[in-house]
């Protein structure tokens, strides 16, 4: 009988501890799932200053063009006071062909180029759509494969973690 009370009360104590194990090893996937922008970010960082070298394609560079200087002005001032991009580059006049409803067009734009972190590249296209004066705005990404690891260094500092 005594026998029998102790097996019982180690089989207890075992699924105690397994009911343990398995919570605590849900909370840790749960929080390693939830701060992953982060330790990743702090992952890339510690990567460059341990290495010297970068990551290729933590950066991106995102072309979008505004129809005048006035638009891309605000949408370029918008991205920035949202700390969604490093830098914003705002070239006048580019000269645009393209097709829309079945007709070449021609047209003079103004060019933005936007320098972020590419983990922020949604962001950045969510909120252009929703204030851009076009229908269907241009917004494309390019992943900056290499470059100066001072400036990538900046650009990591200028843009808050996700």
């Amino acid at each position: 009988m005594e026998w029998l009370l102790q097996r019982c009360h180690k089989e207890a104590f075992c699924h105690s501890v397994m009911r343990t194990v398995l919570l605590m090893s849900g909370l840790l996937l749960v929080l390693s799932v939830s701060m992953y922008p982060g330790l990743r970010s702090i992952g890339i960082q510690l990567h460059s200053a341990l290495t010297g070298s970068y990551i290729p394609g933590h950066h991106s560079l995102l072309l979008i063009n505004s129809p005048n200087e006035q638009a891309a002005k605000d949408i370029g001032r918008a991205i920035m006071e949202r700390r969604l991009a490093a830098s914003i580059n705002i070239l006048s006049r580019t000269s645009t062909m393209y097709y829309w409803k079945g007709e070449i067009q021609d047209a003079s734009e103004i060019l933005m180029l936007v320098k972020t972190k590419t983990s922020r590249i949604q962001e950045v296209v969510d909120y252009v759509r929703s204030v851009h004066p076009y229908a269907n705005p241009e917004v494309l990404s390019f992943p900056v494969e290499d470059g100066s690891l001072a400036y990538m260094k900046w650009m990591d500092e200028a843009i808050p973690d996700d």
